[in-house]
């Protein structure tokens, strides 16, 4: 029996010099937490769309997948569409609440791909 393939394509956001910030910032993480983090977004690439706890909407065209690391918060904003997710911004949350920088980070990266 054939696994069915992936619903999503993964793509890391670039910068116009060629960067791939969340990239970079999954490099900077303990192995353990880039295991973590990449397995949750192949569940989201795989069972697209999900919900909570795993994906919440943060805005129009945005979401978070929502990563549990054994000692922090991870977040990881991405956008959905024509059968591709693309990473806009990985990070580790210090309060309880999204900072704004962050989502405002995301909707630049998010208008940058038009």
């Amino acid at each position: 029996m054939d696994r069915p393939g992936p619903i999503l394509s993964v793509r890391f956001f670039k910068t116009e010099s060629g960067r791939e910030p969340v990239r970079e910032w999954l490099r900077s993480l303990l192995r353990e937490e880039r295991r973590i983090i990449g397995e949750d977004i192949k569940a989201v690439q795989f069972g697209w769309p999900i919900g909570m706890p795993l994906v919440r909407k943060l805005d129009n065209r945005l979401w978070e997948v929502r990563p549990r690391l054994p000692d922090q918060i991870a977040r990881v904003i991405f956008t959905a569409g024509q059968g591709r997710m693309v990473l806009l911004h990985g990070f580790i949350k210090k309060s309880q609440k999204t900072r704004e920088g962050d989502l405002e980070l995301a909707k630049t990266r998010l208008s940058l791909l038009q």
